[in-house]
């Protein structure tokens, strides 16, 4: 018995150092997958990639870039809804995952229940563009001059967060006859816009920067509260009639639910070291994205108040994707 106890003894620690679960040992111990929900090129994507490589940096582990696009969004946040919650598996999404509670009957996740928000990395008003014909300099002139005549506007797609600043502004707010022309992407949206095959385009300022400012295409106004410090000349749309009028697109990062609170800080702590980085500030500038960064607990009030506020334009607009 005692050459059996002294046995356990020494072999104790040896074994429980051997079966020591892995959710135990100095997170994280092997790659990480940002899992983004929007296809490359985009503002999530561009997002991913800056922060994802200083990540990687900072915690000394390779972190991979995996595009899961399609549903507006859904189908990269219901597959990261339902992986293990073991900080090795992330999501980096738009406000798209605010939208498409109410947008879609059925998502297929839960926003506020399913995710685990650990920070808001990044943010860029939405913009209104026209061909540089168009006689309206701004959007309260394009309003006025096209009362009572049926006005077709692109965006990304039915369901982005243009698509329902757009219908909100021309159609709800300003009473006009306003159809919608849905693109697959910016890109495209932009296009239109350039050839002059529709009257407006609303997209996300990321992409539309480079074409106001090369005057390919003439912003109306931006839906940020103060105007951007890159294109002062351009208005808001709350100067344009509709006071404390504010859009945003913004792209967070997210685990699963139940991912445990030490991950969770030290991701937010990384992201926002990196977020304060000059450089990386420098690069979301040019991309025409301000950095946002915040605590985990600031990410949730946020959501939440996202959720609520784009259920309210949905039920306005009648917009569905079903």
């Amino acid at each position: 018995m005692k050459r059996r106890n002294a046995l356990a003894a020494v072999l104790g620690p040896l074994l429980s150092s051997v079966w020591r679960p892995a959710q135990a040992q100095a997170w994280p111990q092997r790659p990480l997958r940002l899992v983004v929900s929007f296809a490359p090129g985009g503002p999530a994507d561009i997002v991913g990639r800056l922060v994802g490589q200083a990540l990687q940096e900072r915690l000394k582990q390779s972190v991979v870039i995996e595009n899961r696009t399609g549903a507006g969004g859904n189908l990269a946040a219901k597959y990261v809804a339902g992986v293990p919650a073991d900080g090795y598996t992330l999501l980096v999404t738009t406000s798209s995952m605010a939208v498409n509670q109410t947008l879609y009957k059925d998502p297929g996740y839960n926003a506020l229940r399913d995710f685990t928000p650990i920070v808001n990395l990044a943010a860029s008003p939405n913009i209104l563009v026209v061909h540089p014909s168009d006689p309206a300099p701004d959007l309260k002139t394009f309003l006025a001059q096209n009362k009572g005549k049926p006005v077709s506007y692109g965006s990304a797609g039915v369901g982005s967060t243009p698509h329902l600043t757009a219908d909100h502004v021309l159609r709800v707010l300003g009473k006009l006859d306003a159809v919608h022309v849905p693109f697959q992407g910016a890109a495209p949206a932009l296009n239109a816009a350039m050839a002059n095959q529709v009257p407006v385009a609303s997209v996300a300022l990321p992409p539309a920067v480079p074409l106001v400012k090369a005057g390919r295409v003439r912003a109306l106004a931006v839906t940020s509260l103060q105007r951007i410090p890159s294109m002062p000349q351009v208005p808001t749309v709350a100067e344009s009639g509709f006071p404390d009028f504010e859009d945003y697109t913004w792209t967070g990062l997210f685990g699963p639910a139940g991912l445990p609170a030490e991950i969770v800080a030290t991701l937010n702590a990384a992201a926002n070291e990196v977020l304060r980085q000059p450089d990386l500030s420098e690069k979301l500038a040019a991309a025409g994205l301000e950095r946002t960064g915040g605590t985990p607990a600031e990410f949730a009030a946020y959501l939440q108040r996202e959720v609520a506020k784009w259920g309210r334009i949905v039920k306005e607009t009648g917009i569905s994707a079903q």
